[in-house]
Protein backbone atom coordinates (compact mmCIF):
# COMPACT_ATOMS: atom_id res chain seq x y z
CA UNK A 1 0.00 0.00 0.00
CA UNK A 2 2.85 2.52 1.09
CA UNK A 3 4.84 1.63 -2.31
CA UNK A 4 1.23 2.26 -4.15
CA UNK A 5 1.10 5.69 -2.11
CA UNK A 6 4.70 6.61 -2.76
CA UNK A 7 4.06 5.85 -6.89
CA UNK A 8 1.19 7.86 -6.72
CA UNK A 9 2.76 10.52 -4.98
CA UNK A 10 5.42 11.10 -7.66
CA UNK A 11 2.55 10.57 -10.36
CA UNK A 12 1.15 13.28 -8.31
CA UNK A 13 4.29 15.57 -8.20
CA UNK A 14 5.86 14.98 -11.49
CA UNK A 15 2.17 16.39 -13.17
CA UNK A 16 1.61 18.84 -10.88
CA UNK A 17 5.34 19.91 -12.15
CA UNK A 18 4.20 19.81 -16.07
CA UNK A 19 1.06 21.46 -15.07
CA UNK A 20 3.50 23.86 -13.77
CA UNK A 21 5.89 23.86 -16.10
CA UNK A 22 2.93 24.03 -19.03
CA UNK A 23 1.57 27.04 -17.20
CA UNK A 24 4.81 28.99 -16.93
CA UNK A 25 5.43 27.81 -20.90
CA UNK A 26 2.11 29.42 -21.46
CA UNK A 27 2.67 32.38 -19.72
CA UNK A 28 5.66 33.10 -21.48
CA UNK A 29 3.96 32.70 -24.52
CA UNK A 30 1.24 35.14 -23.76
CA UNK A 31 3.77 38.21 -22.19
CA UNK A 32 5.90 37.69 -26.10
CA UNK A 33 2.08 38.05 -27.66
CA UNK A 34 1.19 40.82 -25.79
CA UNK A 35 4.45 42.72 -27.05
CA UNK A 36 4.38 41.52 -30.49
CA UNK A 37 0.59 42.79 -30.59
CA UNK A 38 1.62 46.57 -29.85
CA UNK A 39 1.43 48.31 -33.30
CA UNK A 40 3.83 50.99 -31.98
CA UNK A 41 7.61 49.85 -31.32
CA UNK A 42 8.25 52.53 -28.71
CA UNK A 43 5.11 51.07 -27.06
CA UNK A 44 7.49 47.72 -26.11
CA UNK A 45 10.66 49.77 -24.78
CA UNK A 46 8.41 52.09 -22.80
CA UNK A 47 6.02 49.18 -21.43
CA UNK A 48 9.59 47.74 -20.16
CA UNK A 49 10.80 51.16 -18.91
CA UNK A 50 7.42 51.51 -16.91
CA UNK A 51 8.71 48.57 -15.21
CA UNK A 52 12.17 49.74 -13.90
CA UNK A 53 12.73 51.23 -10.51
CA UNK A 54 10.11 54.25 -10.47
CA UNK A 55 11.70 57.53 -7.55
CA UNK A 56 10.32 60.09 -5.52
CA UNK A 57 9.99 63.31 -6.21
CA UNK A 58 9.57 66.46 -4.08
CA UNK A 59 6.39 69.10 -4.82
CA UNK A 60 7.40 72.65 -5.81
CA UNK A 61 4.82 75.54 -4.73
CA UNK A 62 3.57 77.39 -7.65
CA UNK A 63 4.99 80.74 -8.17
CA UNK A 64 2.57 83.63 -7.07
CA UNK A 65 1.98 86.14 -10.20
CA UNK A 66 2.61 89.13 -7.07
CA UNK A 67 5.38 89.81 -4.85
CA UNK A 68 2.39 92.00 -2.82
CA UNK A 69 -1.24 92.06 -2.75
CA UNK A 70 -2.79 94.47 -5.25
CA UNK A 71 -4.16 97.09 -3.47
CA UNK A 72 -7.89 96.35 -2.14
CA UNK A 73 -8.69 100.09 -3.68
CA UNK A 74 -7.40 103.13 -5.82
CA UNK A 75 -8.56 106.24 -5.31
CA UNK A 76 -9.16 108.31 -8.16
CA UNK A 77 -7.47 111.37 -9.82
CA UNK A 78 -9.07 114.99 -10.28
CA UNK A 79 -10.80 115.25 -13.53
CA UNK A 80 -8.35 117.62 -15.75
CA UNK A 81 -8.75 118.62 -19.36
CA UNK A 82 -5.43 118.12 -20.97
CA UNK A 83 -4.01 120.07 -24.08
CA UNK A 84 -5.44 118.55 -27.54
CA UNK A 85 -2.40 117.10 -29.56
CA UNK A 86 -1.84 115.17 -32.80
CA UNK A 87 -3.80 115.19 -35.92
CA UNK A 88 -7.55 114.22 -36.17
CA UNK A 89 -8.21 110.59 -36.56
CA UNK A 90 -10.93 108.90 -38.04
CA UNK A 91 -11.02 105.63 -37.46
CA UNK A 92 -10.79 102.78 -39.86
CA UNK A 93 -12.19 99.60 -39.08
CA UNK A 94 -11.38 96.63 -41.11
CA UNK A 95 -14.44 94.54 -41.70
CA UNK A 96 -14.11 91.21 -41.44
CA UNK A 97 -16.71 88.34 -43.05
CA UNK A 98 -17.76 85.61 -39.91
CA UNK A 99 -18.30 82.47 -41.35
CA UNK A 100 -20.16 80.18 -38.98
CA UNK A 101 -18.15 77.00 -38.25
CA UNK A 102 -19.27 73.99 -39.56
CA UNK A 103 -19.72 71.13 -36.94
CA UNK A 104 -16.12 68.41 -37.13
CA UNK A 105 -17.91 66.11 -40.02
CA UNK A 106 -16.44 62.51 -38.34
CA UNK A 107 -18.57 62.71 -34.87
CA UNK A 108 -21.67 62.91 -35.23
CA UNK A 109 -22.82 61.21 -38.35
CA UNK A 110 -26.57 61.18 -39.68
CA UNK A 111 -27.59 58.65 -42.44
CA UNK A 112 -30.65 59.14 -44.51
CA UNK A 113 -32.96 55.84 -45.21
CA UNK A 114 -34.09 54.45 -48.29
CA UNK A 115 -37.37 56.44 -49.23
CA UNK A 116 -40.03 54.10 -50.42
CA UNK A 117 -43.36 55.06 -52.32
CA UNK A 118 -46.55 53.79 -51.70
CA UNK A 119 -49.63 54.54 -54.27
CA UNK A 120 -53.05 55.17 -52.67
CA UNK A 121 -56.23 55.15 -55.02
CA UNK A 122 -56.73 57.32 -56.89
CA UNK A 123 -53.60 57.05 -58.21
CA UNK A 124 -51.62 59.28 -55.90
CA UNK A 125 -48.13 59.40 -54.91
CA UNK A 126 -47.74 59.31 -50.87
CA UNK A 127 -44.14 59.69 -49.95
CA UNK A 128 -43.01 58.13 -46.27
CA UNK A 129 -41.63 61.05 -44.31
CA UNK A 130 -37.93 60.75 -44.13
CA UNK A 131 -36.41 59.83 -40.67
CA UNK A 132 -32.99 60.80 -39.83
CA UNK A 133 -31.16 58.48 -37.66
CA UNK A 134 -28.30 59.16 -35.81
CA UNK A 135 -25.28 56.34 -36.15
CA UNK A 136 -24.37 55.93 -31.98
CA UNK A 137 -21.42 56.27 -31.11
CA UNK A 138 -19.73 54.73 -27.70
CA UNK A 139 -19.16 58.35 -26.24
CA UNK A 140 -21.00 62.16 -27.00
CA UNK A 141 -20.99 65.25 -25.42
CA UNK A 142 -21.02 68.87 -25.96
CA UNK A 143 -18.03 70.66 -26.60
CA UNK A 144 -18.33 74.33 -26.33
CA UNK A 145 -21.56 74.43 -28.76
CA UNK A 146 -20.54 71.18 -31.14
CA UNK A 147 -21.67 67.65 -29.98
CA UNK A 148 -18.49 65.65 -30.43
CA UNK A 149 -19.29 61.29 -30.45
CA UNK A 150 -16.02 59.09 -30.88
CA UNK A 151 -15.80 55.07 -31.10
CA UNK A 152 -13.93 54.07 -28.60
CA UNK A 153 -11.39 51.11 -28.97
CA UNK A 154 -12.71 47.96 -26.68
CA UNK A 155 -9.01 48.06 -25.06
CA UNK A 156 -9.38 51.37 -24.19
CA UNK A 157 -12.67 50.64 -22.88
CA UNK A 158 -11.36 48.32 -20.60
CA UNK A 159 -8.23 49.38 -19.31
CA UNK A 160 -8.10 49.68 -15.50
CA UNK A 161 -5.62 51.06 -13.16
CA UNK A 162 -5.28 47.75 -11.06
CA UNK A 163 -3.51 46.84 -9.23
CA UNK A 164 -3.07 50.85 -7.35
CA UNK A 165 0.46 50.31 -7.28
CA UNK A 166 3.20 50.98 -10.55
CA UNK A 167 1.87 47.14 -11.97
CA UNK A 168 -1.76 48.82 -12.67
CA UNK A 169 0.11 51.80 -14.20
CA UNK A 170 1.80 49.42 -17.23
CA UNK A 171 -1.39 46.88 -17.20
CA UNK A 172 -3.30 50.23 -18.38
CA UNK A 173 -0.89 50.72 -20.64
CA UNK A 174 -0.32 47.32 -21.99
CA UNK A 175 -4.18 47.38 -22.75
CA UNK A 176 -4.22 50.86 -24.09
CA UNK A 177 -1.06 50.44 -26.62
CA UNK A 178 -2.36 46.92 -27.67
CA UNK A 179 -5.59 47.72 -28.71
CA UNK A 180 -6.39 49.16 -32.04
CA UNK A 181 -6.82 53.01 -30.66
CA UNK A 182 -5.22 54.16 -34.71
CA UNK A 183 -8.76 55.71 -35.55
CA UNK A 184 -9.64 56.84 -32.37
CA UNK A 185 -6.72 58.88 -32.47
CA UNK A 186 -7.10 59.99 -35.66
CA UNK A 187 -10.66 61.46 -34.53
CA UNK A 188 -8.81 63.03 -31.73
CA UNK A 189 -6.43 64.89 -34.32
CA UNK A 190 -9.16 65.75 -37.05
CA UNK A 191 -11.49 67.58 -34.40
CA UNK A 192 -8.13 69.48 -32.86
CA UNK A 193 -7.75 70.75 -36.16
CA UNK A 194 -11.34 71.25 -37.41
CA UNK A 195 -12.17 73.42 -34.25
CA UNK A 196 -8.25 75.26 -34.82
CA UNK A 197 -7.59 74.28 -30.90
CA UNK A 198 -4.56 75.90 -29.49
CA UNK A 199 -2.64 73.44 -26.76
CA UNK A 200 -5.13 74.01 -24.17
CA UNK A 201 -8.08 73.36 -26.06
CA UNK A 202 -6.60 69.90 -27.41
CA UNK A 203 -5.99 69.59 -23.33
CA UNK A 204 -9.81 69.89 -22.54
CA UNK A 205 -10.84 68.04 -25.06
CA UNK A 206 -8.68 64.99 -24.42
CA UNK A 207 -10.17 65.59 -20.48
CA UNK A 208 -13.36 65.63 -21.22
CA UNK A 209 -12.86 62.22 -23.93
CA UNK A 210 -11.21 60.15 -21.14
CA UNK A 211 -13.93 61.42 -18.25
CA UNK A 212 -16.81 60.08 -20.81
CA UNK A 213 -14.63 56.41 -21.47
CA UNK A 214 -14.06 56.25 -17.50
CA UNK A 215 -16.08 57.65 -14.66
CA UNK A 216 -13.04 56.82 -12.33
CA UNK A 217 -10.63 59.53 -12.37
CA UNK A 218 -7.26 57.76 -11.99
CA UNK A 219 -8.74 55.62 -14.59
CA UNK A 220 -9.61 58.64 -16.83
CA UNK A 221 -5.95 60.29 -15.66
CA UNK A 222 -4.45 57.56 -17.12
CA UNK A 223 -6.02 57.50 -20.60
CA UNK A 224 -5.40 60.89 -20.72
CA UNK A 225 -1.70 60.24 -20.30
CA UNK A 226 -2.06 57.10 -22.95
CA UNK A 227 -3.67 60.08 -25.43
CA UNK A 228 -1.10 63.08 -25.23
CA UNK A 229 1.82 61.03 -25.66
CA UNK A 230 0.41 59.39 -28.67
CA UNK A 231 0.19 63.42 -29.63
CA UNK A 232 3.80 64.16 -29.07
CA UNK A 233 3.06 65.77 -25.69
CA UNK A 234 5.17 65.57 -22.47
CA UNK A 235 2.78 64.31 -20.35
CA UNK A 236 3.51 62.13 -17.03
CA UNK A 237 1.63 60.31 -14.59
CA UNK A 238 2.72 59.62 -10.80
CA UNK A 239 1.86 57.80 -7.39
CA UNK A 240 0.85 59.68 -4.73
CA UNK A 241 -1.37 57.87 -2.25
CA UNK A 242 -2.28 55.49 -4.46
CA UNK A 243 -3.64 57.62 -7.20
CA UNK A 244 -2.81 58.92 -10.47
CA UNK A 245 -1.67 62.34 -10.64
CA UNK A 246 -1.20 64.09 -14.17
CA UNK A 247 1.61 66.37 -15.22
CA UNK A 248 1.82 68.68 -18.30
CA UNK A 249 5.65 70.00 -19.31
CA UNK A 250 5.38 73.91 -20.21
CA UNK A 251 8.29 75.86 -21.04
CA UNK A 252 6.77 78.75 -19.64
CA UNK A 253 5.95 79.44 -16.02
CA UNK A 254 2.56 78.25 -15.27
CA UNK A 255 1.35 80.52 -11.83
CA UNK A 256 0.03 79.37 -8.95
CA UNK A 257 0.57 75.62 -9.53
CA UNK A 258 2.29 72.36 -8.06
CA UNK A 259 4.97 71.14 -10.02
CA UNK A 260 7.82 68.16 -9.91
CA UNK A 261 11.26 68.73 -12.11
CA UNK A 262 12.44 65.77 -14.12
CA UNK A 263 16.00 66.38 -15.61
CA UNK A 264 15.93 70.36 -14.92
CA UNK A 265 12.21 70.65 -16.23
CA UNK A 266 9.30 71.85 -14.93
CA UNK A 267 6.24 69.65 -15.13
CA UNK A 268 2.70 71.16 -14.01
CA UNK A 269 -0.14 69.46 -12.03
CA UNK A 270 -2.27 71.86 -14.32
CA UNK A 271 -5.39 70.17 -12.44
CA UNK A 272 -4.60 71.65 -8.98
CA UNK A 273 -4.23 74.92 -10.36
CA UNK A 274 -4.39 77.04 -7.13
CA UNK A 275 -6.23 74.47 -4.94
CA UNK A 276 -2.81 73.90 -3.53
CA UNK A 277 0.08 71.06 -2.86
CA UNK A 278 -0.19 66.90 -4.30
CA UNK A 279 2.68 66.20 -1.68
CA UNK A 280 5.51 63.59 -2.74
CA UNK A 281 4.56 61.39 -5.11
CA UNK A 282 6.93 58.41 -7.15
CA UNK A 283 7.27 58.64 -10.91
CA UNK A 284 9.76 57.74 -13.71
CA UNK A 285 12.32 60.10 -15.50
CA UNK A 286 12.61 59.24 -19.03
CA UNK A 287 9.27 60.78 -21.30
CA UNK A 288 7.42 59.13 -23.83
CA UNK A 289 10.05 58.21 -26.71
CA UNK A 290 9.29 60.91 -29.48
CA UNK A 291 6.77 63.06 -26.72
CA UNK A 292 8.86 66.20 -26.00
CA UNK A 293 5.99 68.56 -26.81
CA UNK A 294 5.14 71.28 -24.05
CA UNK A 295 2.01 72.58 -23.35
CA UNK A 296 1.92 75.87 -24.72
CA UNK A 297 -0.91 78.05 -23.11
CA UNK A 298 -0.47 80.86 -25.76
CA UNK A 299 -3.96 81.82 -27.59
CA UNK A 300 -2.52 83.54 -31.11
CA UNK A 301 -6.01 82.29 -32.97
CA UNK A 302 -9.39 81.83 -31.46
CA UNK A 303 -11.10 78.50 -31.95
CA UNK A 304 -13.58 77.89 -34.04
CA UNK A 305 -16.83 77.34 -31.60
CA UNK A 306 -20.11 77.68 -32.67
CA UNK A 307 -21.55 80.99 -31.96
CA UNK A 308 -23.97 81.47 -29.04
CA UNK A 309 -24.12 85.38 -29.38
CA UNK A 310 -25.03 87.34 -26.61
CA UNK A 311 -25.55 91.17 -26.23
CA UNK A 312 -24.09 93.63 -23.72
CA UNK A 313 -24.25 97.44 -23.23
CA UNK A 314 -21.59 99.55 -21.08
CA UNK A 315 -22.31 102.70 -20.25
CA UNK A 316 -19.86 105.58 -18.54
CA UNK A 317 -19.71 109.15 -17.63
CA UNK A 318 -16.64 111.37 -19.00
CA UNK A 319 -16.82 115.38 -17.82
CA UNK A 320 -20.44 115.48 -17.03
CA UNK A 321 -21.34 113.36 -20.42
CA UNK A 322 -22.79 109.65 -20.45
CA UNK A 323 -21.55 107.50 -23.40
CA UNK A 324 -22.74 103.66 -24.22
CA UNK A 325 -21.33 101.30 -26.03
CA UNK A 326 -22.26 97.92 -27.06
CA UNK A 327 -20.65 94.95 -28.20
CA UNK A 328 -21.23 91.03 -29.42
CA UNK A 329 -19.95 88.46 -27.50
CA UNK A 330 -19.75 84.45 -28.31
CA UNK A 331 -20.52 82.89 -24.79
CA UNK A 332 -18.90 79.60 -25.93
CA UNK A 333 -15.73 81.69 -26.22
CA UNK A 334 -16.05 83.29 -22.76
CA UNK A 335 -17.64 79.70 -21.41
CA UNK A 336 -13.58 78.46 -22.90
CA UNK A 337 -10.92 81.20 -21.61
CA UNK A 338 -12.73 81.06 -18.19
CA UNK A 339 -10.91 77.51 -17.93
CA UNK A 340 -7.46 78.64 -18.16
CA UNK A 341 -4.95 78.23 -15.59
CA UNK A 342 -2.11 81.35 -15.09
CA UNK A 343 -0.10 81.64 -18.09
CA UNK A 344 2.22 84.04 -18.39
CA UNK A 345 1.14 87.67 -19.55
CA UNK A 346 2.45 87.65 -23.42
CA UNK A 347 -0.23 85.19 -23.39
CA UNK A 348 -3.34 87.86 -22.14
CA UNK A 349 -1.77 90.71 -23.69
CA UNK A 350 -1.35 88.93 -27.56
CA UNK A 351 -4.25 87.11 -27.99
CA UNK A 352 -7.29 88.17 -30.26
CA UNK A 353 -10.35 89.34 -29.91
CA UNK A 354 -13.56 87.93 -31.41
CA UNK A 355 -13.52 89.98 -34.26
CA UNK A 356 -17.54 90.40 -34.40
CA UNK A 357 -17.09 91.49 -30.12
CA UNK A 358 -14.10 94.26 -31.97
CA UNK A 359 -16.18 95.37 -34.73
CA UNK A 360 -19.06 96.17 -32.79
CA UNK A 361 -17.21 97.88 -30.17
CA UNK A 362 -14.68 100.27 -32.75
CA UNK A 363 -17.89 100.99 -34.60
CA UNK A 364 -19.38 102.54 -31.40
CA UNK A 365 -15.93 104.66 -30.34
CA UNK A 366 -15.42 105.87 -33.87
CA UNK A 367 -19.33 107.53 -33.38
CA UNK A 368 -17.44 109.86 -30.41
CA UNK A 369 -14.36 110.02 -31.62
CA UNK A 370 -13.59 110.54 -35.35
CA UNK A 371 -12.85 114.06 -35.86
CA UNK A 372 -10.86 114.80 -32.48
CA UNK A 373 -7.10 115.34 -32.36
CA UNK A 374 -5.08 111.79 -31.53
CA UNK A 375 -4.61 112.53 -27.50
CA UNK A 376 -8.24 113.00 -27.08
CA UNK A 377 -9.02 109.96 -29.11
CA UNK A 378 -7.01 108.06 -26.96
CA UNK A 379 -7.92 109.58 -23.81
CA UNK A 380 -11.38 108.85 -24.44
CA UNK A 381 -10.70 104.76 -24.88
CA UNK A 382 -8.68 105.19 -21.75
CA UNK A 383 -11.66 106.72 -19.74
CA UNK A 384 -13.97 104.14 -21.50
CA UNK A 385 -12.02 101.23 -19.70
CA UNK A 386 -11.30 103.03 -16.28
CA UNK A 387 -14.89 104.02 -15.57
CA UNK A 388 -16.96 101.35 -17.65
CA UNK A 389 -16.16 98.52 -14.62
CA UNK A 390 -16.22 98.04 -11.31
CA UNK A 391 -12.53 97.87 -9.97
CA UNK A 392 -12.32 94.53 -7.68
CA UNK A 393 -9.61 92.12 -6.52
CA UNK A 394 -9.05 88.60 -8.29
CA UNK A 395 -9.01 87.37 -5.02
CA UNK A 396 -12.36 89.00 -3.54
CA UNK A 397 -14.25 88.19 -6.96
CA UNK A 398 -12.85 84.59 -7.85
CA UNK A 399 -11.35 83.06 -4.87
CA UNK A 400 -8.28 83.19 -6.61
CA UNK A 401 -5.57 85.48 -8.90
CA UNK A 402 -7.29 85.27 -12.96
CA UNK A 403 -5.60 87.19 -15.27
CA UNK A 404 -8.12 88.07 -17.43
CA UNK A 405 -8.36 88.10 -21.78
CA UNK A 406 -9.46 91.10 -23.22
CA UNK A 407 -13.16 89.38 -24.17
CA UNK A 408 -13.34 88.25 -20.78
CA UNK A 409 -12.68 91.73 -18.87
CA UNK A 410 -15.32 93.14 -21.27
CA UNK A 411 -17.97 90.75 -20.37
CA UNK A 412 -17.44 90.65 -16.56
CA UNK A 413 -18.89 93.93 -14.89
CA UNK A 414 -15.53 93.93 -12.28
CA UNK A 415 -11.96 93.83 -12.99
CA UNK A 416 -8.84 95.00 -11.69
CA UNK A 417 -5.57 96.43 -13.05
CA UNK A 418 -4.04 93.56 -15.23
CA UNK A 419 -7.36 92.93 -16.81
CA UNK A 420 -7.85 96.69 -17.75
CA UNK A 421 -4.10 96.68 -19.06
CA UNK A 422 -5.08 93.99 -21.14
CA UNK A 423 -7.84 95.45 -22.98
CA UNK A 424 -6.86 98.68 -23.21
CA UNK A 425 -3.51 97.96 -24.74
CA UNK A 426 -5.54 95.61 -27.11
CA UNK A 427 -7.78 99.00 -28.41
CA UNK A 428 -5.08 101.13 -28.58
CA UNK A 429 -3.22 98.72 -30.68
CA UNK A 430 -5.83 98.13 -32.82
CA UNK A 431 -7.82 101.39 -33.23
CA UNK A 432 -4.92 103.81 -33.31
CA UNK A 433 -1.93 101.64 -34.36
CA UNK A 434 -0.41 102.62 -31.40
CA UNK A 435 2.75 100.87 -30.17
CA UNK A 436 2.33 99.84 -26.49
CA UNK A 437 3.24 97.92 -23.56
CA UNK A 438 2.40 96.36 -20.16
CA UNK A 439 4.04 98.37 -17.24
CA UNK A 440 4.20 95.73 -13.86
CA UNK A 441 5.20 96.43 -10.69
CA UNK A 442 5.42 94.72 -7.27
CA UNK A 443 1.67 95.02 -6.71
CA UNK A 444 0.43 96.44 -10.29
CA UNK A 445 0.04 96.73 -13.68
CA UNK A 446 -0.44 99.77 -16.02
CA UNK A 447 0.25 100.34 -19.27
CA UNK A 448 2.82 103.08 -21.52
CA UNK A 449 2.37 103.68 -24.90
CA UNK A 450 4.77 105.31 -28.02
CA UNK A 451 3.51 108.65 -28.49
CA UNK A 452 4.80 112.27 -28.53
CA UNK A 453 3.00 113.38 -25.49
CA UNK A 454 4.30 114.84 -22.24
CA UNK A 455 3.34 113.37 -18.67
CA UNK A 456 5.10 111.00 -16.51
CA UNK A 457 7.16 108.22 -18.63
CA UNK A 458 9.20 105.15 -18.60
CA UNK A 459 12.31 103.69 -20.49
CA UNK A 460 11.63 100.31 -22.01
CA UNK A 461 14.64 99.57 -23.92
CA UNK A 462 15.83 102.69 -25.88
CA UNK A 463 12.53 103.85 -26.25
CA UNK A 464 11.10 106.70 -23.87
CA UNK A 465 6.98 105.64 -23.23
CA UNK A 466 4.31 107.82 -21.94
CA UNK A 467 2.50 105.87 -18.91
CA UNK A 468 -1.42 105.29 -19.25
CA UNK A 469 -3.27 103.87 -16.23
CA UNK A 470 -6.48 102.27 -16.79
CA UNK A 471 -7.39 101.69 -13.11
CA UNK A 472 -6.13 105.27 -12.12
CA UNK A 473 -9.97 106.77 -12.64
CA UNK A 474 -9.91 110.33 -14.31
CA UNK A 475 -6.55 110.15 -15.22
CA UNK A 476 -4.98 110.65 -18.70
CA UNK A 477 -2.24 109.72 -20.19
CA UNK A 478 1.01 110.64 -19.15
CA UNK A 479 -0.30 110.65 -15.06
CA UNK A 480 0.83 107.34 -13.06
CA UNK A 481 -0.40 107.08 -9.71
CA UNK A 482 1.24 108.77 -6.97
CA UNK A 483 2.78 105.94 -5.13
CA UNK A 484 4.33 104.39 -8.34
CA UNK A 485 6.08 107.81 -9.94
CA UNK A 486 9.11 106.88 -8.51
CA UNK A 487 9.31 103.21 -8.54
CA UNK A 488 11.33 101.61 -11.46
CA UNK A 489 8.82 98.82 -12.76
CA UNK A 490 9.79 95.48 -12.26
CA UNK A 491 9.36 94.23 -16.03
CA UNK A 492 7.49 95.32 -19.36
CA UNK A 493 5.20 92.71 -21.65
CA UNK A 494 5.63 93.13 -24.60
CA UNK A 495 2.34 93.60 -27.39
CA UNK A 496 2.97 92.47 -30.45
CA UNK A 497 2.00 94.37 -33.73
CA UNK A 498 -0.03 92.56 -35.80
Amino acid sequence: MLRLFGHFSIVLLLSASALSAQSFEDFKRSQAKSFTKYKDERDNAFNKYLKQQWEAYNVYKGTPLYEKPKPREIAPAKPTKIKSVGPKISIKIKKTKYIEPKPPQNFIIFKEPEVKEERVEPKIEVLKPKKIEAVSKDISFDFYGSTLGFDVPSGVKNAKFYPQNKEGITSFFDSAASSDYENFLDEIKRVSKEMNLNDWGVYLLVLDISNHIHSNQDNSNLLSWFIFNKLGYAVKVGLAKRHIVLMHYSKKTIYSTPNYIFSNKKFYVVANYSKGSVGRLYSYKQNYPDANKPLDLSLKTLPNFMSKMKKKTLSFKDYGKTYKVSFDYNQNLIDFMATYPQADYETYFNAPVDSRTYESIANDIKKYVDGKKAGDAMNFVLHFVQKSFKYERDDQQFGREKVMFANETLYFDKSDCEDRAVLFSYLVKELFGVSVVGVKYKDHMATALYVPMSGDSVKAGKRKLVLADPTYINSSIGQSIPKYKSLIPESFVVVKKD
